[in-house]
């Protein structure tokens, strides 16, 4: 989005014509934004064949960690 400060009394009759077109163009983008945004319903499709997350998930992420962990201080050790 722009931003359109009022400057009238300093403004060309272009300056003033291209103030308006911008305004308006910057209007039908967004009224265009809001038509072709996803409902959630129909446009759901790449979700097909997905699970929700486990309860476990904070066990991954810890048993990622340490495994980082190790790694870094294997190589500390071998410098």
């Amino acid at each position: 989005m722009a931003l359109f400060v009022n400057q009238n009394s300093n403004r060309t009759k272009l300056q003033e014509k291209l103030a308006a077109e911008l305004q308006e163009k910057a209007k039908k983008r967004a009224e265009m934004d809001d038509l072709e945004r996803p409902d959630g319903v129909d446009d759901s499709a790449y979700l097909k064949g997905t699970k929700q997350t486990t309860s476990l998930a904070w066990l991954w992420a810890l048993i990622t960690v340490a495994v980082i962990a190790v790694i870094i201080y294997v190589v500390i050790q071998s410098s």
